[in-house]
């Protein structure tokens, strides 16, 4: 493997990683404020792929309108799910264990759905833009570039939204402290409802943004959502932060990985990878003991 070949490994291992964190981000913004393992954010990933296929494929409407209106649909989606089912659950006894059930059976009712609606035939949509950015010899297509860029643009926001916002705030105290957040005035159902949607957003930004490369399916949301565990693990559960940096490390080592063996043993390295930090650290890199 020449230099630049391996490079492009890794700038691609980092595109890819990109998207792994926007999906573990999620995974980690629900547990880390509700306490919530959402088995179901994988399937909205899948309906964000649907919704940017047919706003664009079917209905016609630009890229840079349409991707917007998918997220926007997926996160009122999310908050309506998190609505009508988590916000009853979560105050009972035993809601550990009943919410993983729950989001269970909601991720196979989603798929299902999306199979009886949507048909079983693979989609995908045309580039958003087309060309290819050369460095020397490193070669990269233009939307591959852009999936980077749109991911670096919303975790910067995310960030700036956690950190600098009275929204950012409320969702930090209340993953602190619940009934503390409660006796200080902040909403947390409020907080709860928002978080899930976001989760969603973030999701089906993902899948809207991978939706040119990768096929949208029924079947997409289980392995993009075993991924994110992965991911969150690594990272830390809980964590925004360590999401964002597992995911880049994760997108990274499956690149390089699968250079020096082959792309069937992609999954191999990264479910190795996730035994690996189990073992040595089981909070993860960010995450608390």
């Amino acid at each position: 493997m020449n230099l630049a070949i391996f490079l492009e490994q890794i700038l691609n291992g980092l595109i890819s990683g990109s998207m792994y964190a926007l999906i573990g981000s999620g995974i980690a913004l629900v547990y880390g404020t509700m306490r919530v393992l959402n088995l179901a954010h994988g399937e909205f990933y899948m309906l964000g792929g649907y919704f940017t296929y047919y706003l664009i494929v079917q209905i016609g409407l630009a890229p840079i309108a349409a991707i917007p209106l998918a997220v926007a649909i997926a996160f009122c989606l999310g908050m309506l799910i998190q609505k009508l089912t988590i916000e009853y659950l979560i105050v009972r006894e035993n809601w550990a264990f009943t919410t993983i059930a729950a989001t269970l059976g909601l991720s196979i009712i989603l798929q299902n759905a999306a199979l009886l609606m949507f048909g079983e035939q693979f989609n995908t949509v045309p580039y958003y833009v087309s060309g290819v950015l050369a460095i020397g010899d490193i070669r990269l297509p233009w939307q591959r570039v852009l999936i980077f860029l749109v991911a670096l643009a919303t975790i910067g926001g995310m960030t700036w939204l956690l950190k600098y916002t009275r929204l950012g705030w409320s969702i930090r105290a209340t993953s602190q402290d619940r009934d503390a957040a409660q006796v200080v005035g902040i909403p947390v159902r409020r907080v709860y409802m928002i978080c899930f949607g976001l989760a969603a957003a973030l999701g089906a930004l993902a899948a809207a943004m991978l939706a040119p490369i990768n096929a949208i399916n029924p079947w997409a949301g289980m392995p993009i959502l075993l991924k994110g565990f992965v991911v969150v693990i690594l990272g830390g559960l809980g964590s925004f932060p360590g999401a964002i940096i597992g995911g880049l490390f994760l997108g990274v080592v499956e690149a390089v990985g699968v250079q020096l063996t082959s792309s069937e043993w992609r999954d191999v390295i990264s479910f190795t990878l996730m035994i690996a930090v189990i073992w040595w650290r089981p909070w993860g890199v960010f995450g608390t003991k």
